[in-house]
């Protein structure tokens, strides 16, 4: 059974940092690409970053670049986001994602790409 399991969210001032965790088990980690979207409430789920299967390379949508950084670490089946600079549009529900992409990721910004999501966890970013 595929678990992905989120933390590290909280609630945090603007201008701070969190970083979040993402573990993954049942799965063959390095085979996936993993993706970190977020959905604040009333609006639809958003790419936020991504990261190839051994980091070679990464993604990001232009509201984070610059602030956050993923990263991976494939010995513990884990991905991070930091998050630095926050800011109150930040504020959403995060999750992580896995992607068994062939030998192309066509669409690692896409939602509908990804094989498994985790539960998710709350970012608060009060003003």
């Amino acid at each position: 059974q595929v678990q992905l399991v989120e933390s590290g969210g909280g609630v945090v001032q603007a201008g701070g940092s969190l970083r979040l965790s993402c573990a993954a088990s049942g799965l063959a980690f390095s085979r996936y690409g993993m993706g970190w979207f977020r959905q604040a409430p009333g609006k639809d789920r958003e790419f936020v970053s991504a990261i190839r299967r051994n980091e070679e390379l990464t993604y990001y949508s232009d509201s984070v670049k610059g602030r956050f950084t993923i990263s991976r670490d494939n010995a513990k089946n884990t991905v991070y986001l930091s998050m630095n600079s926050l800011k109150f549009e930040d504020t959403a529900v995060y999750y992580c994602a896995a992607d068994n992409y062939g030998s192309i990721w066509y669409s690692p910004r896409s939602p509908g790409e990804y094989d498994y999501w985790g539960q998710g966890t709350q970012v608060t970013v009060s003003s």
